[in-house]
């Protein structure tokens, strides 16, 4: 029996996105409530992800490399939909990463620069990429396999709505992580900060979950809203979805009402997976939505079958480092950690 190449590499790639979502979105959210910290506590929040920032963004690197490679016609149909947004994020990353460097040898003046900057390149980076999943998610204008939309085609009412949503999202992530690895004060800050960011991520996800409905008739017909007509048996085929969010909501609330340490971040994973998950069962199979499949960007077989081969060493390393880095940091940062900076 013959592998099924195509998709394969379709569930590599989505299964990278995921892990850079996840892991990059809460030192993601560290910079977003970085306006709202004393600059002492500024210092032990970056001090959480100092170790594993970085290696969080190899999943983005796989990701968007992954695409080009194994998928080179959406590739080519993604890219000009989609630049302005993408090219803004990875300014914004670019420049978050220098102010991330920076700011641990600037002098009060310069350090109040790079500060200013690794907020406004984490917010920024955040923004653009919830209009790039608005505007991919929304769907492209293609004629004859190539894009023939506008450069801004992806801002709309629906892409600012999914951006305002990822905020949330990654402030909450962002707070969580704080909650399960700090203490003191800024643990109590992190775990107040927590529950006004699930409360607006409950709002948000219904909010977006509803204009998702609405983006495309196909979107409608996979959840069972077609012509005027209702379909419970498609609806409840795909329920676990919402269900498996509205958990991971109240293991956040229960979570933090009890003053559990690592279980409210457990469970913003569980609402960010759910989510993922409703966005995959709305538009799968299309890469490009709501055109092309992944079946009709792929590579051929055999080329799919080589970067196969580099998966296979890359993945299993990737995977071992990230865990021993997470294991070796696995601590509490106490208000000491950046003192030597």
């Amino acid at each position: 029996m013959s592998l099924d190449l195509p998709l394969i590499w379709a569930t590599i790639l989505a299964i990278a996105v995921l892990m850079y979502v996840m892991l990059d979105g809460f030192d993601l959210g560290i910079g977003i409530l970085f306006p709202f910290a004393a600059p002492a506590e500024r210092d032990v929040m970056m001090e959480t992800v100092a170790p594993i920032w970085d290696g969080n963004e190899t999943w983005l690197v796989l990701g968007g490399g992954g695409l080009f490679a194994a998928f080179p016609r959406a590739y080519a149909v993604l890219m000009p939909g989609l630049y302005i947004p993408i090219l803004l994020m990875l300014m914004a990353l670019i420049f978050r990463g220098v102010a991330f460097e920076f700011r641990l040898s600037g002098r009060r003046r310069g350090k109040r620069f790079w500060t200013a900057a690794f907020a406004g390149g984490s917010i920024t980076a955040t923004i653009a990429q919830g209009l790039v999943l608005g505007g991919f998610v929304q769907g492209l204008i293609l004629k004859g396999g190539q894009f023939a939309g506008g450069p801004f085609d992806w801002l709309t009412g629906y892409s600012l709505l999914t951006a305002a949503g990822l905020m949330a999202g990654y402030a909450l992530l962002g707070a969580t992580w704080l909650v399960w690895r700090t203490q003191g004060e800024l643990h109590d800050k992190a775990a107040r900060a927590a529950a006004i960011a699930v409360a607006a991520v409950a709002v948000m996800l219904a909010i977006v979950s509803g204009a998702t409905l609405l983006v495309h008739p196909l979107v409608a017909a996979r959840w069972g809203f077609q012509h005027g007509t209702f379909d419970l048996v498609r609806l409840a085929r795909l329920l676990p979805i919402p269900m498996l969010g509205a958990v991971g909501l109240a293991v956040i609330a229960l979570a933090l009402r009890r003053r559990s340490q690592v279980l409210p971040f457990l469970g913003t994973l569980l609402v960010f997976l759910s989510g993922y998950l409703g966005l995959a069962a709305s538009f799968f199979p299309y890469v490009a939505p709501y055109q092309m499949t992944y079946r009709q960007a792929a590579n051929p077989d055999n080329t799919l079958a080589l970067l196969l081969g580099g998966a296979a060493i890359l993945l299993p390393a990737i995977l071992g480092y990230s865990l021993w880095v997470y294991w070796i940091f696995r601590g509490k940062v106490g208000a000491d950690a950046a003192a030597y900076h």
